[in-house]
C-alpha cells in the first residue's frame, strides 16, 4: 500500500491535535508525519501511533516532500504558507476561512460533494463547523427536492473559540461556584450561565460573518447558487459539540416520513427517533465522534413546503479535524480506484 507524507500546520492547537488523532483512527497510510507550529512550540513532542515526533517550526521550506498538508491555523498564517505548500506539490486542506469563497478552491464535505475535492489546484477548503453540521443534517432532504431557503439558529459550544474559550467557561463556572471574580477575556461578556447571540464580526447587512457562512458556504457545498439563508449564531455555555435548529423550505412538499427516511439513510448521519426515551440528540450525546445526529423532524407551520429539525455534531471533529481527514481519505481512495 502506498504511504503518504502528511504535515499538520498548527499541530499544537485543539484542531491540529485532533487531526493527528483522527489520522490514526481512520487508518490513513502515513509514511511520515510532520507536525508544524510556531517557533515557541518547536522542539516539543507529540505522539503518533506509538512514536514520539518532534514539532518543527513552520517555514517556507517545511513542505518539500509532503503529499498532504492539513491546516489548523488562522487566516493570515494560512495565506502566508499556502503558496509554498502548492509550490512543493502537496495538497493543502485548509481549516481556516481564507479560501472558502475562492471559486478556484473546492469547498468540501465529503459525504455531500466529495468529488469536488478531486478537481483541486493544490488547495481545498474545509467549511465552517456549523455549516458542515447543518448541511449534513439537511443533505438527504436536498436530494429529494432542492432547498430554496433555510432559517437557522446555532447553539455553538465554547470550544469553537479554541482552548481559550473552553478555559474561560471552566474558570468562570468555578468562580461562580466559589464566589470568585468573573474574568472575561475571550468572549464579549460572561458566558457561564449565559448565552451570547453574536459570533464573529458585524457585516454591512447587520448579520455577522459567522452567520453569513451558512448561506455562502451552503450554496457552494449543496450546488444551490440561489440558496437563501437567515441565521442567528449563539454562543452557549456548552464545552463541546454545536447544535442547530433549522427550518428548510424545498421546491416540493416533503413529508416528515420521507424526510426521516432520507436522513436515516444518509451517510454520516443518524436519525434519532427513540434514544434513551427521547426523540432528539444533545451536545453531550454527539461529542468525541463524527456522526451528525438529527431529531425532532416536523412540519414547518408557516410554510407548506417547510420542515423543521434539530441537529448536533462535534465541531472539533466532524466540524473541523475529521472532515479534513475524510477529504484526504476520499482523494487517496479515488486514486486507488
Amino acid at each position: 500500500m502506498k504511504k503518504y507524507n502528511v504535515a499538520i500546520l498548527g499541530a499544537t492547537g485543539a484542531v491540529g491535535q485532533e487531526m493527528i488523532k483522527v489520522l490514526s483512527e481512520y487508518k490513513i497510510p502515513v509514511g511520515k508525519l510532520l507536525p508544524l507550529a510556531s517557533a515557541r512550540s518547536a522542539g516539543q513532542e507529540i505522539e503518533f501511533e506509538g512514536q514520539k515526533i518532534k514539532i518543527e517550526e513552520a517555514t517556507e521550506h517545511s513542505f518539500d516532500g509532503m503529499d498532504f498538508v492539513l491546516g489548523a491555523v488562522k487566516n493570515p498564517m494560512s495565506k502566508k504558507f499556502a503558496p509554498y505548500i502548492v509550490k512543493a506539490g502537496a495538497v493543502y486542506i485548509d481549516n481556516s476561512s481564507a479560501f472558502r469563497m475562492d471559486p478556484e478552491v473546492p469547498l468540501v464535505v465529503p459525504e455531500i460533494n466529495g468529488d469536488d475535492a478531486l478537481n483541486n489546484k493544490g488547495i481545498i477548503a474545509n467549511p465552517n463547523c456549523s455549516s458542515i453540521i447543518t448541511l449534513m443534517a439537511v443533505a438527504g432532504i436536498a436530494k429529494l427536492s432542492p432547498i430554496k431557503n433555510m432559517i437557522a439558529a446555532t447553539y455553538q459550544a465554547v470550544s469553537g473559540a479554541g482552548k481559550d474559550g473552553f478555559d474561560e467557561l471552566e474558570n468562570q463556572t468555578k468562580a461562580i461556584i466559589n464566589g470568585g471574580e468573573i474574568e472575561t477575556k475571550v468572549f464579549p461578556t460572561q458566558i457561564a450561565m449565559n448565552v451570547i447571540p453574536f459570533i464573529g464580526g458585524m457585516t454591512d447587512n447587520l448579520y455577522t460573518d459567522e452567520e453569513m457562512k451558512m448561506q455562502n458556504e451552503g450554496r457552494r457545498i449543496l450546488h444551490l447558487p440561489e440558496l437563501k439563508c437567515t441565521c442567528t449564531c449563539v454562543r452557549v455555555p456548552v464545552m463541546r459539540s454545536h447544535s442547530i435548529a433549522v427550518t428548510v423550505r424545498t421546491e416540493r412538499k416533503i413529508s416528515v416520513a420521507e424526510a426521516n427516511e432520507a436522513i436515516k439513510n444518509y451517510p454520516g448521519v443518524r436519525l434519532i427517533e427513540d434514544y434513551e426515551g427521547r426523540s432528539y440528540p444533545t451536545p453531550l450525546d454527539t461529542s468525541n465522534q463524527d456522526i451528525v445526529w438529527v431529531g425532532r423532524v416536523r412540519d414547518d407551520l408557516t410554510d407548506d413546503n417547510g420542515l423543521t429539525l434539530w441537529c448536533c455534531g462535534d465541531q472539533v471533529r466532524k466540524g473541523a479535524a475529521s472532515n479534513a481527514v475524510q477529504i484526504m481519505k476520499h482523494i487517496i481512495e479515488s486514486k486507488a480506484e
